[in-house]
């Protein structure tokens, strides 16, 4: 089989104008083109749809990840194929991939095989350049707080106190910790700082859930940069920088529209990670989806535990938003994998391992149904080395559960390979639901009552404990005035627990708190767990090594 570089470059794409109106509606004058195959659409036009209904919301998650990945940006783009090959008004929502996964570990975040969103290159690499204007905005930011305290600090900024960190969208572990402003008085006050990744940055998240520029405004505004000396909050605002910050940002915040290798419309938009971050594509694209589109497919990163759980409790939250359904992504390599089996060995038929790895996909299950309340279906994501009994097996134990397992082959096969999952789908989207949606948590809870609902209800943690520091910063957060944010836990993907080596469904294991960090403009407080970096580092063997350029201008190596 080709590789999925060599699949996307093969790729008939049509261009934008036409996806857009044939399968949105959408006139070509409402749309800012980016070349032929990409384009933002007009804020103002979207503005203009505010009367119209919303269609129905279908979110994606997974059990917990392993290293291969389980392929649910592949699910959701087969998933969203496989719709408009029945005949759906369907639009897939997704968040654009960050080039430190992209160069690192991880490789591109476009989907793979016959289901990827295209220009696969351009959406891996820069695309419209909406990671350079959060980067730029975010780093405008630090040097304004950098000038003022050189220019005199009228605000009395405590130095110490400064939390507004620079980004860049790159792994590198040697900017985690630096020394700014050496050389002497002309270069400033000198002090420790560091670096975050751009989709670790509070501005992502305001980014991608804010609806309007009077909004993403307001929200930077509200940024909390550090402390005076008399122990009060400083802001954005405070500084004069919420108008030039937003200024950058405007025409980010249009909505990124592509398409599929089948020719479906994608909302490309946002990009928060969601071990890190909060996960999820933006609000913007996903409402406009939903004004413009029947069904609406969209992802949260990593597991139900991770994106799913911020997905409700901070996007849901925030926005009003609610799913109809979820799809958890489930793979025979994963169940086995969580059942003890060796990554070397994944491609050896074991029952015995699939049926112990179930302890994982059934956390996830309860979860969403009992925690979230929302209904699902399991699709399984099915490769080349899982035997026909393996694949049956994983049905069956699904259906113990009360839920139904949908196999689908996308990846090989394309949106026809995903449509008895599209069908499935849709009869889940008919059927009256026995849940009723709900938060892990209420808004009256305190800070620290909040993460323990999170521990122990969705992760099975027996107890939470705190850095001294954490705990210090926790308490000064609520004395200021923001106790009734939610909360975003940044914790390891591999695991329900912080340990990343800890598979299947650890139980009464220990939640560790070692940093606390406010976002005031995105509006959640979050808590740094365990070993998690806010700024990865790239492994020893990056996937920057296999990537080229042609003489004939052909990026190679992409994946």
């Amino acid at each position: 089989m080709l590789s999925d570089i060599e699949i996307a470059n093969a790729a008939t794409l049509r261009p934008i104008g036409a996806v857009a109106g044939e399968t949105l509606g959408i006139d070509e004058r409402h749309l800012v083109p980016y070349g032929h195959y990409k384009a933002k659409v007009d804020l103002n036009y979207l503005a203009s749809l505010a009367d119209r209904p919303l269609g129905r919301l279908v979110l994606v998650t997974a059990m917990s990840p392993t290293p291969p990945g389980e392929g649910k940006t592949t699910t959701t783009v087969g998933l969203t194929d496989a719709l408009h090959g029945l005949g759906h008004r369907t639009v897939a929502c997704l968040r654009e991939p960050s080039m430190g996964p992209v160069f690192g570990m991880k490789g591109g975040a476009a989907g793979g095989g016959y289901s990827q969103v295209v220009p696969m290159t351009d959406i891996n690499l820069h695309f419209t350049g909406d990671f350079a204007a959060i980067a730029a905005a975010n780093n405008l930011l630090a040097a304004l707080i950098d000038n003022h305290v050189h220019h005199g600090n009228a605000l009395d900024i405590d130095v110490r106190s400064i939390t507004w960190k620079r980004v860049l969208d790159m792994n590198d572990r040697a900017l985690r910790e630096v020394v700014v402003a050496l050389g002497g008085h002309a270069n400033g006050f000198p002090r420790e700082d560091g670096f975050d990744i751009v989709v670790a940055s509070e501005l992502m998240a305001i980014f991608c859930l804010t609806e309007s520029w009077s909004d993403l405004k307001r929200r930077i505004g509200d940024i909390v940069i550090g402390q005076s000396r008399a122990m009060k909050p400083v802001t954005a605002r405070d500084l004069g920088a919420d108008g030039a910050m937003a200024a950058l940002l405007r025409d980010a915040l249009a909505p990124n529209l592509v398409q599929t290798i089948e020719g479906a419309p994608a909302f490309v938009h946002g990009g928060p990670f969601a071990n890190i971050a909060h996960g999820c594509s933006s609000v913007m694209a996903t409402r406009s989806g939903l004004r413009l589109a029947d069904i609406v497919i969209t992802e949260a990163g990593f597991g139900a535990d991770l994106g799913a759980e911020k997905f409700v409790d901070i996007k849901c939250r925030k926005s009003g938003l609610r799913p109809d359904v979820a799809v958890v992504v489930a793979t025979v390599r994963a169940l086995k994998y969580h059942g003890g089996v060796p990554l070397a060995d994944l491609g050896t038929e074991d029952l015995g391992a699939v049926e112990a790895g179930m302890v994982n996909l059934r956390r996830h299950l309860h979860n969403i149904r009992e925690v979230y309340g929302v209904p699902c279906v399991v699709a399984i994501n099915r490769f080349p080395t899982d035997t026909d009994l393996e694949v049956a097996k994983v049905v069956d134990l699904v259906d113990e559960e009360g839920v139904r397992a949908f196999p689908a082959t996308h990846f090989v096969d394309g949106g026809g390979g995903a449509q008895d999952l599209a069908k499935g789908v849709l009869q889940a989207l008919d059927e009256p639901s026995p849940y009723t949606f709900s938060f892990t948590y209420s808004d009256e809870l305190s800070l620290t009552e909040k993460v323990e609902a999170i521990a122990t209800r969705l992760y099975g943690a027996g107890l939470v404990t705190w850095e001294a520091r954490a705990r210090r910063r926790l308490q000064r957060i609520e004395r200021d005035g923001y106790g009734a944010l939610p909360v975003c836990v940044a914790k390891t993907q591999y695991s329900f627990s912080t340990d990343p080596t800890a598979l299947g469904a650890p139980s009464g294991h220990e939640l560790h708190v070692r940093e606390v960090r406010l976002s005031a403009g995105a509006g959640f407080v979050v808590l740094v767990c365990g070993d998690v970096m806010t700024m990865p580092g790239l492994p020893r063997e990056p996937s920057a090594a296999r990537i080229d350029l042609a003489e004939d201008g052909t990026i190679l190596g992409l994946s």
